[in-house]
């Protein structure tokens, strides 16, 4: 009778299938793998800057991130500029975007709702009420530009509730993104500034106001699935990701609600 013993291996040739079989394994993953390019509001930018480093480790895709005003974004991607998403800095352009058929209907929510600071680098310029505007204690006031950014706009509903808007206006230093108007205080070029609390939240040499969200409209976030991405599965997972328990601890962390 015939005995067939069981096939045994030295550790090296065990090792050796191991390391083929890895190898392997890792070759169809990233043959698998994909890439997208997401156009994120500029206040977003140190979130998703974290949340695409989890998604990619996860994944295995590539993600793009390019980092401006909403506005300046939505123009762009009417004229064909190939972003797969759009995370917006408010719900007006995704809606746009669908009417327009530029997204992919069904896949518009809100990732974020931002809140609004007025900062300085000055740890004794700007209060707890915010009343440095009234005084007028300052040369330049930076602020994003309300027709591009929805945080200049709700920065200028601020002003205005706050019966300040007509004596600051001369005094504005206008960035075409709140990242550009974060800038301009930062490196001095402003005194204080109308900044998104989640570039700020952290900054413990300067001083900060938190502005009620009752004095300007919410500022909802909200992301879309753009024509380019409808079958771009990376698009698709990051999107999906972006509403995992990991993804918003990310976006808890800084500063923002749902």
């Amino acid at each position: 009778m015939l005995t067939i013993e069981p096939m045994r291996f030295s550790r090296r040739v065990a090792a050796a299938i191991l390391g083929l079989t890895l190898g392997i394994t890792a070759m169809t993953r990233a043959a698998d793998a994909e890439s997208c390019k997401i156009a994120v509001a500029a206040n977003f930018t140190a979130p998703a800057r974290d949340i695409a480093a989890l998604y990619e480790k996860q994944s295995g895709d590539t993600v793009q991130l390019s980092f401006g005003a909403s506005g300046q974004f939505y123009a762009l991607i009417a004229h064909g500029a190939p972003y797969d998403v759009l995370l917006s800095a408010d719900s007006d352009r995704p809606i746009q975007a669908e009417k327009a058929g530029l997204a992919v209907a069904g896949t518009r929510y809100t990732y974020a709702v931002g809140k609004l600071a007025l900062w300085s680098r000055d740890p004794n310029l700007v209060d707890d009420d915010g009343t440095v505007l009234a005084t007028g204690n300052f040369k330049h006031l930076a602020i994003a530009d309300p027709k591009l950014a929805p945080y200049g706009a709700a920065a200028i509903e601020t002003m205005r509730k706050m019966g300040v808007l007509d004596d600051v206006k001369a005094k504005f230093v206008t960035g075409s993104s709140i990242s550009q108007a974060y800038q301009f205080v930062k490196t001095g070029n402003a005194e204080l500034g109308f900044v998104a609390l989640s570039q700020v939240m952290n900054d413990k040499s300067g001083s900060i106001w938190t502005v009620p969200e009752w004095m300007h409209p919410p500022i909802v976030q909200q992301a879309v699935l753009l024509t380019p991405g409808a079958n771009n599965q990376a698009a698709k997972g990051f999107l999906a990701f972006l509403k995992s328990d990991a993804a918003r601890a990310v976006i808890l962390k800084y500063g923002y609600g749902f």
